[in-house]
Formats: C-alpha cells, structure tokens, sequence
C-alpha cells in the first residue's frame, strides 16, 4: 500500500478491505522511518491524525462515504488550520495558531479526508528549493543530496516517498509543478479564481493559487475537484466559473486530432540536454498517440522572470507589512521604542531570502519608481497574456518542460539568487496569465525525474487532465519509485 494512489486507497477503503486507521497509521509509521531523514513534515499529530481516522470509519458505517472518506492529505505549512501551528516556516509567526481552517481546508474535511501534518516549504513560499525554510531544509527522496525544488518541496518530497498519498500545495511562480518536476510526481496549478485563497498565508495575492500534489493525474482531479468552488470570502474567487467533469476529463485518454502547441522559446540553449531530450521523447511519443505538434511562438517569454521578481515582491512586501510584532507572531524582547519593537522584531522573525524581497519590493512601490518598475512589469504581464491567447488560437494545449534542470545539490545555488530564480523560468509565466498547468513525470536522467508541463486555456482544466491522462497511460514514468522507499524500504 505504500505506494498506492488516491484511487486504489479508496477502491480498498469502498470494498471493506481496509480502514481508514489502518490507512492512517500505514502513513504514520512511514513518516516516523523516513521523515528525520527527509524533513518533508515540519508539523505532526499523530493522536489527532488516527482522531480524524476513526471519526471517518464512524462516518462511513453511519451515512456512507463522502468523496474523499478516509483518504490521507497532507497540508502545506501556508495553510490555516485550527488544529495545529500555521508557520509559513517563518519564525515571525512562531507559537501562531489560525482561528479558522483555510476554505479550502474546510473543504477538504467535508469531503472527508484526514489531514496529516504540515510540510516543509520555503519561508512564506520564497524560494525554489526548500531550503529557505526556518525548520531546516528539506530533501529529495531521489537523491537525499539535492533539494526537492520549491516552495512546496515538503509536500512534494513526501508523496514522492509515500509518507502521504497526496498533499496540498501553493503555486505562486511554479511552486506547485516546479517540485513535482523533480521529485517525479503529478502537480496542478489551476486557473486563477477557482480554488479559494481565503485561509492562505499571502505571498503575491495576484498570483497565488492551491492545487494538489498526487502520484496520478486521476488523484489530481479528485483533489482538485474537492477544493473548488466560489467562496465568497475571497473577492477573486469567480462566481460561476465554467464547470469541470474532474474524473471524466481522466478517463477520455484520447490524444488523437490534439493540436500540441511547441513554444520555441521554451527549447532553449542552456537548458539541461537531458531534460530536453526526455522532453522531446514525450512529444514524440504523443505524435505517436495521435496528436499534432505544432511549433509556435511566445514572444514575450523572455520578460516573464523580470515582470514577475517586480510584481510578485511588490506584493509580498505589502502583504508582509502586517507582521510587526504587535498582533501576533514574533516579538522582540525589551524593545526601546514603538520604532524599534517593528525594526526588531521584524529583522529577527523574518530570514534572509524573504528580507530581499521585501526590500525590492518596497522599492518598486516606491515613489518616483512605481512607474518604472511595477507598472512596466504589469504592462508586461499583459503582453505575456496576450501571447497565450493567440497561441490557443492555434492549439488546444501546449507542451513545454517544466523545470530547465533536474534537481540540483543542496547549497548549489544559494549564495545566488539570480540564478536560484531562473529555477522557474518555464513556470512563472503561467501566473502571470492566470492559465492552468500541469506537470508529470516523462523521463529520468542521470536518475532523477524530468517534468512536462502542459498548459491549457483558461479554465479547461479538462484538457489538461485528459491530455496528462492519456499519456501517463501510455507510459511508466508514474509508476517509478525512489530506490529505498519502495514497499517497506526495509525501515519498517
């Protein structure tokens, strides 16, 4: 079962072969073997994990199963939750506990899943490593030397190991599909507006968006389907967005008469040869499924990481300017001043890489630069959406890497975050647009997972999962596991 999905857990759980106990502590007892070395979870209740577990039994025997009863979900460290610390690995917001779950943690509890910790991930999701975070570092089960790619490395370095079967992540720039790349699982930003940011600690409010993080693209589609949904507690959750048959997009698997749009710009030089080559393989293999490939152009691609280190900081150093040690969090000890309680307090609570970007931020903002910075950069960002909706009027999807590189050895590239931030440069486009993407295993090289990533137009996400489908039934790159987490792994 270690290794099992979503699917085959609740097919198991819906004939009576197993429960949600038994389910929840096979997990427990995989977390407590491999987690000390991994760090994936930050956060763990066991008491209140087999809690959930034995009140989803109950639920089960008294009124039937609810969409996902009993099913293990583990929960980035950015989501509210009121059982529990919500950090952001940060220690600004050290000793914090929510008042409330995040909406899209409420919905997941009443589809009836049983939430399991809180992962590791880049202080308040700055980051592409993992390695930013207050509660140490995180690793890559495919390589325990190299980061699991960020800031949803945690949740992605746990389902990789199958110390959970799914997890929750946030997607900013690439923080959800990036790690999956790596770590060699499925990863879904949907579009803009249909999960819920209400309950979600905010980096950049215009771009950040949840979806889950699974070994198939069928459980992507099951999680996805459980968290979305208008809420009207966040003003950019759309009403009435189109509506998705989740589970039925997974099961048309047909790729033939799909136009596959090729961007030039994302096959570049200085890209990793290995990752293209695995890259071009799948193409290929998609060809050979019945699919065109067609070659287009994304002029404005090569903005897309200037725009977004202008817009996405801007918004971090507003969102960020409510932790001062007054209403909750870090305090400095014996401050002076009102001046110096703020100063202090926020110098000692917030790490290096998130002081960085609220100094660039605020600087953007400032006067006499607003124009030159963060308005240029949302010009730009509407030229980079306009190049989406031209190219899908040629194509139905396009096909891209995800990650330029595999993932890299820990300490690589922290001394520079120039080239730390091109980690996602075939990502970040996608929130500038506020399009869906999604990416899946293709290939390995040198033993570590290679991502593809597609991107669809705005809220087919059907296309996405029936395209990511079809090719992951026609391959084994999903079924790969790390060497020593397979099975027992001889741990347990």
């Amino acid at each position: 079962m270690p290794f099992s999905s979503l699917s085959e857990i609740k097919a198991r759980l819906d004939a009576g072969e197993t429960t949600a106990v038994e389910v929840a502590t096979r997990y427990l007892q995989r977390i407590a073997a491999y987690n000390p070395t991994l760090n994936a979870f930050v956060h763990l209740d066991a008491d209140h994990v087999l809690a959930q577990a034995r009140a989803s039994d109950a639920h089960r025997a008294a009124h039937g199963a609810r969409p996902l009863e009993g099913l293990p979900v583990a929960v980035k460290d950015i989501f509210c939750t009121q059982d529990g610390p919500t950090r952001c690995c940060s220690k600004i917001l050290e000793g914090f506990e929510a008042p409330y779950d995040a909406h899209v943690i409420t919905r997941l509890k009443e589809a009836g899943a049983v939430l399991v910790g809180k992962t590791n991930m880049d202080e308040f999701a700055m980051g592409s490593s993992t390695e930013t975070s207050a509660f140490g570092i995180c690793r890559n089960p495919w390589d325990v030397e190299r980061i699991p790619g960020g800031s949803s490395g945690g949740s992605a370095s746990a389902v990789a190991a199958a110390l959970a079967p799914a997890a929750l992540g946030t997607d900013t720039g690439g923080s959800i599909r990036q790690p999956a790349a790596l770590c060699g699982i499925v990863g879904l930003k949907p579009t803009y507006g249909r999960v819920s940011r209400r309950g979600i600690i905010a980096f950049a409010s215009s771009l950040d968006q949840a979806g889950p993080m699974t070994r198939t693209v069928r459980d992507a589609a099951m999680l996805t389907a459980a968290i979305s949904g208008h809420d009207s507690g966040d003003a950019t959750s759309v009403a009435n967005p189109p509506v998705v048959d989740w589970l039925g997009a997974c099961d048309k698997m047909d790729m033939k008469g799909l136009k596959i749009g090729r961007p030039k710009e994302y096959f570049v030089d200085g890209m990793d040869a290995g990752v293209r080559a695995e890259v071009e393989a799948a193409l290929k293999k998609c060809e050979e499924l019945g699919a065109e490939i067609i070659d287009i152009s994304l002029p404005h691609t090569e903005y897309a990481v200037a725009a977004y280190y202008v817009i996405a900081p801007s918004e971090a150093s507003a969102n960020l300017s409510r932790y001062d040690g007054v209403r909750f969090g870090h305090r400095c000890e014996a401050p002076e001043d009102l001046l110096d309680m703020y100063t202090r307090s926020r110098d000692e609570g917030f790490g290096s890489e998130v002081k960085r970007r609220i100094l660039t931020g605020a600087f953007a903002l400032s006067s006499g630069y607003y124009d030159a910075y963060y308005l240029k950069a949302q010009q730009v960002r509407t030229l980079i959406q306009q190049d989406f909706i031209k190219a899908f009027e040629q194509v139905d999807v396009i096909a891209t890497p995800t990650s330029p590189i595999t993932a890299f050895k820990l300490g690589e590239k922290t001394d520079d975050p120039l080239t730390m931030y091109l980690s996602d440069i075939f990502t970040i486009a996608l929130n500038l647009a506020g399009l869906p993407g999604l990416s899946q295993p293709c290939g390995m090289v040198d033993g570590l997972p290679v991502g593809l990533q597609w991107i669809a137009p705005a809220w087919r996400e059907d296309l996405l999962l029936s395209t990511a489908a079809a090719y992951e039934a026609a391959t084994e790159w999903g079924t790969l596991c790390p060497q020593g987490y397979a099975a027992d792994g001889g741990a347990l």
